[in-house]
């Protein structure tokens, strides 16, 4: 097929259907900012090339960093069906790449070897590794090699060797144990009950978990807490009677949280800039493309319109070219190079959290999700439209 005769059907395609042009948007910028992670592990280069921006040196941490959010993000896409031809063409891909770059962070010959055991940090990202892994187990799991798999084991294993922090990193220690269990390894019955118990004591109303015993005002709910709650739920709740009672609950709380991040979505795009990790961009909505991905959004909340104000806020955190530096890699910032906004905490590889907005792209493009337009709920309130009255949880 010529690039002509694509351009011409996907034109048909959209005046069909918006939401082929939103797809292709998405799919466009996850390329963009995945190519040059993935690529340089696969080519076993990232520690070479990848720049070390931040306040503090990070550079213990930042290759695990940035695979592991990474992946966590784009993960339901890897395992993805359905697609058009050029679509799966790149998709298997990135898929193999995706293999390769476990492969080469966690095999001790390898130069991009990666640290899962100096310090705490570790802990963090090889949680949102195991995440991609209970996500794509497929594609991030078994199609690995034997050795390959035993060396994945094994880093994972190795952050057992460090306390979690008191806060929402407990949940960080129950997501290994939960992707432990799904791979057939041994796991830590304990701290997934510890992280998942203490969790519920942390709970301060209408969807809401506090980051340990006080509430903070930032996206950390949407970061790491709810969907993490969620998906060590979905792996090991069944296991025992007090874990399975707390499976409705969760998802509950995680609708209600969700409709909440929904209203943030300012009819241009914006959202409210409050709280730590600003510089994750749109991962802010990561319990949003969660919710979507698994077809539990309120039921005043369509799965168009929650796609319609996704794309918007890429769009508009996407709008200045100062997004990415010259080789491709992201540059700190919410909204283009604002380096002032990053804790000393940042580094380039923890901005790929930003991934985690991709989710949906796991559905198919036939689900509702990509169908039709909509308009999210702040656009319907300040435009004089019918828009559903919000009710607490």
């Amino acid at each position: 097929m010529t690039m002509s005769n694509q351009k011409n059907q996907v034109s048909e395609a959209f005046q069909k259907n918006p939401g082929v042009n939103d797809r292709l948007y998405w799919v466009g910028l996850l390329d963009q900012i995945a190519k040059p992670v993935l690529k340089a592990l696969s080519e076993r280069r990232l520690k070479r090339d990848m720049p070390a921006a931040g306040h503090s040196d990070r550079s213990a941490f930042a290759h695990l960093e940035a695979l592991g959010r990474l992946l966590c993000g784009i993960a339901p896409w890897l395992e993805a069906e359905g697609l058009s031809e050029e679509e799966e063409e790149l998709r298997q891909q990135y898929a193999n790449w995706a293999r390769d770059a476990i492969t080469a962070g966690t095999d001790p010959n390898s130069p991009d070897y990666m640290n899962f055991e100096y310090e705490h940090q570790p802990i963090v990202d090889a949680a949102f590794l195991a995440q991609a892994v209970l996500r794509a187990p497929k594609e991030l799991f078994e199609k690995l090699d034997e050795e390959a798999k035993g060396n994945l084991i094994d880093a994972l294993q190795a952050t057992r060797t460090r306390l979690p922090a008191y806060n929402n990193w407990l949940l960080f220690a129950a997501t290994i144990e939960a992707a432990l269990h799904r791979m057939g390894a041994d796991w830590d019955v304990m701290r997934v009950d510890y992280a998942l118990l203490q969790h519920e004591q942390w709970y301060v109303g209408d969807g809401a978990y506090g980051d340990g015993p006080s509430f903070h005002w930032d996206y950390y709910n949407s970061f790491v807490i709810q969907p993490m709650l969620v998906d060590v739920l979905a792996e090991v709740g069944h296991l025992q009677g007090r874990w399975s009672k707390l499976i409705p609950t969760a998802r509950e709380r995680a609708c209600r949280y969700a409709a909440v991040l929904e209203r943030f979505i300012a009819p241009d795009g914006t959202y409210p800039p409050i709280g730590r990790s600003l510089v994750y961009r749109f991962g802010a909505f990561h319990a949003l493309s969660q919710a979507a991905l698994l077809h539990r959004l309120p039921d005043e909340v369509s799965p168009a319109q929650v796609r319609c104000a996704l794309t918007a806020v890429m769009r508009r955190t996407m709008r200045l070219g100062n997004n990415f530096d010259e080789g491709g890699w992201l540059t700190i910032g919410l909204s283009g190079h604002q380096p002032g906004l990053g804790e000393p905490y940042i580094s380039t590889g923890s901005l790929y959290l930003c991934a985690a907005v991709f989710l949906p792209l796991g559905l198919s493009p036939n689900d509702d999700f990509w169908q039709g337009e909509a308009k999210w709920t702040a656009v319907k309130a300040w435009t004089g439209e019918a828009t559903p009255i919000d009710h607490a949880y």
